[in-house]
This record gives C-alpha cells, sequence and structure tokens, in this order.
C-alpha cells in the first residue's frame, strides 16, 4: 500500500467493517483473515499506524455491535424524544471508539516486538487472546475474535473445549499472520502459503479431535418446559402486559404438570416476574424464573428458583454483571438519578454462576453474561451439571439474537455441557455439548416447548485449567525474549 497514507485509511476502516460482518450471526472466519491480515501489515508496514489501528477497531465495533442503534426509542424509560436517537447513537459511537482505542495499543505494542518474528507475533496473538478473556468480564457486551468460527466452523469452534475463547483468538489472529506474511512474501511465497494450508489443516483436526473428545451421549436425562412470553419490554410493566404474561405461566405450570413422562423444571426468561411477584398457583414442578428481589443491600435481578408447592422463591442467584445506565447507575448512592432502569437502579450479585438444586447443580448466565466463558467453566468445574442462559434481547433485532445463538453453541462446546437459553424474545434453544442446535423455538412470539437434555459432570481441557497454559506460555516467551536480549547486549 506504500506511503499513501490515505490508503492505509480506506483499507483498515474496510478491513475492520468486514471484519464485523464476519463475526456472528456469520461467524465466517475465512471473511476474517484477510481483514487481519490487512491489521498485520498495519502494525508492520503503516507509515503512520495509530490513525490506520483506530480505524480498524472503530469500523469493527461499530459494525458488529450495530444493534445498539434498536435502543431507540428510549421513551418507554423517561427519555425525552428529541433526545433517545442522540443518545443512542453517542453509546454506539463511545463503544467503538472504545474498540479502535484498544486496538491502537495492540498495534503500537506489535510495532516494538517487531511482527516479522514468529515469536513476537505469537506474544501478540496470546495478549489479544487473553486480553479478551477480561474484556468479556467487564461491564460492557463483548464480542470478539474468539466467538468468530460459529456458526460456520464448529471445527474450529472445537479449540474452545481445549483453551476457550481466548485459544480460538489466539489462532485467528495467527492465521492473519501467516496469511499476511505469504501475500507480502516475493521469494519465499510458496513455503508461506504450505505453512498455512498445514496450519489451517492442523487447527481444523485438533478442534474436530476436541469434539469427539465429548461424549455424545450418555447422561442422564433431565425434561425442562422453556416458555417464551415474548411480551416488549416497553410495554412490560403495563397491567394488561403483566396479565398475559401470569396467564401464560400460569397455563405453563399446569401443561407441564399434566405432562407424561413427567418434567423436571419450567423455564422463564430474565426478569419475567415484577419484583414481589409470587407464582400464581403452588407449582407441581420446580420452576426457575427471572425476576427481581430486594435484600437490604437494595434491588437485584436474579434467577429464582421455586421449590414444588412453593409460591415463593426458596434459592436464587443474582446477576452480577450489570448493564452500566440500563440497570447500574454510576454513583446511584450520592445521585438522586435512576438513569435509564425502570427499577431504578440494580445492585450487582456475587460473582459465582453456580446455582446448587436437588436435581443437580447448574451454571447460571443472566442475558449478556453469556459473553463471559470464564466464568461458567468455573461454576461446571464446582459441580454445574447443564447450563442455563436466561435474558431478555428485547428490544434488540435478530441480529444480536444470533451473536447470543453462537456464544450459547461456543460455551456448550467449551465446558462439554448441554446448554438452555430461555429468552423472553428469542432464541429459545437447546445445545448439545458438542456446540449442535438440538431445539430452537420461533422467534418473536409466544411459545412454550418441551426440551430433553443430558447431565454431564465430566470436564474439558478448558474446564480443567481455563486460561492458564496461554498465561504460561506467554509469560514464558516474555521471559525467553528478555534472556535473549541481555545475552545480545552481553
Amino acid at each position: 500500500m506504500g506511503e499513501d497514507r490515505h490508503v492505509w485509511w480506506i483499507a483498515s476502516l474496510g478491513a475492520g467493517a468486514c471484519a464485523g460482518l464476519a463475526l456472528p450471526p456469520l461467524g465466517w472466519p475465512w471473511l476474517l483473515w484477510p481483514c487481519l491480515a490487512v491489521l498485520w501489515a498495519v502494525a508492520s508496514s503503516a507509515p503512520a499506524p495509530a490513525l490506520p489501528a483506530l480505524l480498524w477497531g472503530l469500523a469493527l465495533v461499530l459494525v458488529s455491535h450495530r444493534w445498539l442503534l434498536w435502543l431507540h426509542p428510549l421513551d418507554w424509560v423517561g427519555v425525552p424524544a428529541p433526545l433517545s436517537l442522540p443518545i443512542c447513537v453517542l453509546v454506539w459511537l463511545a463503544c467503538g471508539l472504545a474498540g479502535g482505542l484498544a486496538v491502537l495499543l495492540w498495534v503500537k505494542l506489535v510495532r516494538r516486538l517487531d511482527p516479522l518474528r514468529p515469536v513476537s507475533a505469537l506474544q501478540a496473538a496470546l495478549l489479544w487472546g487473553l486480553a479478551e478473556v477480561l474484556l468479556s468480564q467487564g461491564p460492557l457486551f463483548w464480542l470478539g475474535l474468539g466467538a468468530s468460527a460459529l456458526p460456520a466452523d464448529r471445527a474450529l469452534a472445537g479449540l474452545g473445549a481445549l483453551g476457550g475463547a481466548g485459544l480460538i483468538a489466539t489462532v485467528q489472529l495467527g492465521i492473519g499472520w501467516l496469511l499476511w506474511r505469504a501475500l507480502g512474501s516475493r521469494v519465499q511465497s510458496r513455503r508461506w502459503w504450505l505453512l498455512l494450508l498445514l496450519v489451517l489443516v492442523a487447527v481444523h483436526g485438533l478442534g474436530q479431535l476436541s469434539l469427539a473428545a465429548i461424549p455424545a451421549a450418555g447422561g442422564s436425562q433431565e425434561r425442562l418446559v422453556v416458555l417464551q412470553p415474548s411480551i416488549p419490554t416497553r410495554h412490560k410493566f403495563e397491567a394488561g402486559s403483566q396479565r398475559a404474561l401470569l396467564g401464560q405461566l400460569l397455563d405453563g405450570q399446569r401443561r407441564a404438570a399434566q405432562m407424561v413422562p413427567p418434567v423436571g423444571s419450567l423455564l422463564l426468561p430474565e426478569g419475567a416476574l415484577p419484583l414481589g411477584q409470587a407464582l400464581p398457583e403452588p407449582p407441581e414442578v420446580e420452576v426457575l424464573s427471572g425476576g427481581f428481589r430486594q435484600p437490604k443491600e437494595g434491588v437485584r435481578s436474579s434467577l429464582l428458583r421455586f421449590s414444588p408447592s412453593q409460591r415463593e422463591p426458596v434459592a436464587w442467584i443474582d446477576k452480577h454483571r450489570l448493564v452500566p445506565l440500563g440497570e447500574w447507575v454510576p454513583l446511584a448512592r450520592f445521585l438522586s438519578w435512576s438513569g435509564f432502569s425502570a427499577l431504578g437502579g440494580l445492585e450487582p450479585g456475587a460473582a459465582s454462576r453456580l446455582l446448587p438444586r436437588p436435581a443437580g447443580a447448574i451454571g447460571v448466565a443472566i442475558c449478556y453474561e453469556l459473553a463471559d466463558g470464564h466464568a461458567l467453566a468455573v461454576a461446571s468445574h464446582q459441580g454445574a451439571r447443564w447450563l442455563l442462559a436466561s435474558a431478555n434481547l428485547d428490544p434488540y433485532p435478530r441480529l444480536l439474537q444470533g451473536q447470543f445463538m453462537a456464544l450459547a453453541r461456543l460455551r456448550a462446546i467449551e465446558t462439554g455441557r448441554w446448554l438452555v437459553s430461555a429468552a423472553n424474545t428469542g432464541p429459545s434453544l437447546l445445545v448439545d455439548a458438542r456446540g449442535r442446535l438440538v431445539s430452537l423455538l420461533p422467534s418473536g412470539r409466544p411459545a412454550q416447548g418441551l426440551m430433553v437434555l443430558e447431565q454431564r459432570t465430566g470436564l474439558t481441557p478448558y474446564v480443567r485449567w481455563k486460561e492458564w497454559p496461554l498465561l504460561m506460555l506467554l509469560l514464558w516467551l516474555v521471559w525467553h525474549r528478555h534472556v535473549q536480549s541481555q545475552e545480545g547486549e552481553g
């Protein structure tokens, strides 16, 4: 691309946007790899890499997170109509700018490491992969390279059983680096293309073997009924909507009680029950429902567990990662402003995602906590036998639902656990331990579905060791580089 800075700007902006399209719901890694090759070129050869790097990351996030614009209109949470769209656009742009700055910092580091060296490239790729794991535990919804293999390339996603999303992101960057070297090499081009082909075959073969190592069958079965109310959030707290929801819940309770063979649980999505709402009648089966509770610390969004014959919850797990402004209000204790939350702000719960129950413990992700694979791996290591994703996902479009589905499939592969999603507007689904979609309720309308899963107790390598192998490899590479530099100076 030469020394023309405008060419670098245009190429980086286009590559970042293309990378955003390559992420779920498409999940096309082969579309992502050329975009990563451009990013490696920026880190190595751009005359002024700061702006191209910023544009690459900005475009990636703006395209992949464009569903943020569907927050508009915000009148249902008290935001005046003239301010609604500007606020939504500002939130969208702020997320894009944050992504651009993160990529900029990474490119600055890569430039110092010398990206032409394979060891330096591996260091940089590992750093990116581990950074994604940290970002996924933060306050914002994170969709990065670690989720980019699904739904189109389940074999590559199988690497998640070995090292989680951090390993997948590292491998994606490594493939992009090899493609960049193959395209840029004039003398040894054939060698680089052959190496790229070998790596592609190796990582796909390893991913496929990892999937095959997860038992396809053999666990004890559990039968569940999933209730998908499909009540728009903007009308959720209206009296008519509340009556309709309780009517659906009562119908679901009665149907679940009459099923033969009997079912173990009835599942409802995030926020299905208002604060203080008991079940309409004593249930004959266990009910796991999203709702709210109010301990002394403040109101919390929770997954509530109702035992058979109990109208009040007997156990719960609170949402740990709250949506900034939407649920969690900065300095709420000192300001009389409730933010966007119709409840006036929520308090976070404990970090643990493990919910004990008589039929076997489960790992719980409430809404976009599904982005945090590390937390669900910890819950699986502690004894969770299957995973439950409880979500609302309204007023967001099918785009976000597709991303949610891809994350659900990746979490199942990482942990070797079956996963059930109960979502207000969809996707309510069942995924097996190898990340295959088993059942899916129609999106955007009320529905009930019987889902039969298998409980699992085995541990994948990722559940056993989390990100420690990646971290140890990165530290060893840093130490080795330091030793080499010391020897060079001597």
